[in-house]
């Protein structure tokens, strides 16, 4: 199944939302390399771990229940920003699990982590994501705002840790006092 069918199926026919799951808990998702994430070095093409990304955070959705209630508000995710470290190479066949979370937000976009590891628990790469959310005219829905539908409640956003803020601050997605964009 190529990633996109995956993401489709994910954000389309998503999973039950897990009971008690809070939107600042780690959704996990466990896949498994084919050949068509694979580069010509016959590793994981970079461009496959952003795919991979957009399964786990469709399932980071469907975990909270959010997938029909981004829906009937007509607001939909999109990513802002998003950068990747890589330690260790994934292989053909090998199988990988994405654990994402929501670090915390600002009044623009909502910081994700996302962290792939073997089945043994070895760590091979890290990705950062600044998510927003559009509504159906296009127009920025508040990051409160989405947390406190998937949260059923306000929500404080936690400290960033500084080199995410750094991150942010770098290209251009955190909060500033005047918004240009």
């Amino acid at each position: 199944m190529t990633r996109m069918l995956q993401l489709a199926q994910a954000s389309l026919l998503p999973h039950r939302a897990r009971p008690g799951m809070a939107p600042l808990d780690t959704s996990t998702t466990v896949l498994r390399v084919h050949p068509g994430d694979l580069d010509l070095y016959l590793h994981v093409n970079n461009g496959s771990y952003l795919q991979m990304m957009d399964v786990a955070r469709s399932n980071l959705l469907a975990d909270l229940g959010g997938l029909a209630r981004l829906k009937a508000h007509g607001w939909y995710p999109v990513v802002a920003a998003s950068t990747m470290t890589y330690k260790r190479s994934l292989q053909l066949f090998d199988r990988v699990t994405i654990a994402t979370r929501v670090v915390g937000w600002d009044q623009r976009v909502v910081y994700l982590e996302q962290v792939f590891t073997r089945r043994d628990g070895e760590f091979c790469a890290r990705g950062w994501v600044a998510g927003r959310f559009l509504g159906r005219d296009g127009i920025r829905v508040a990051p409160q705002e989405v947390v406190a539908l998937l949260a059923d409640a306000e929500l404080e956003s936690p400290e960033l840790p500084a080199d995410l803020a750094a991150w942010a601050r770098s290209v251009d997605v955190a909060h500033r006092d005047v918004d240009r964009a």
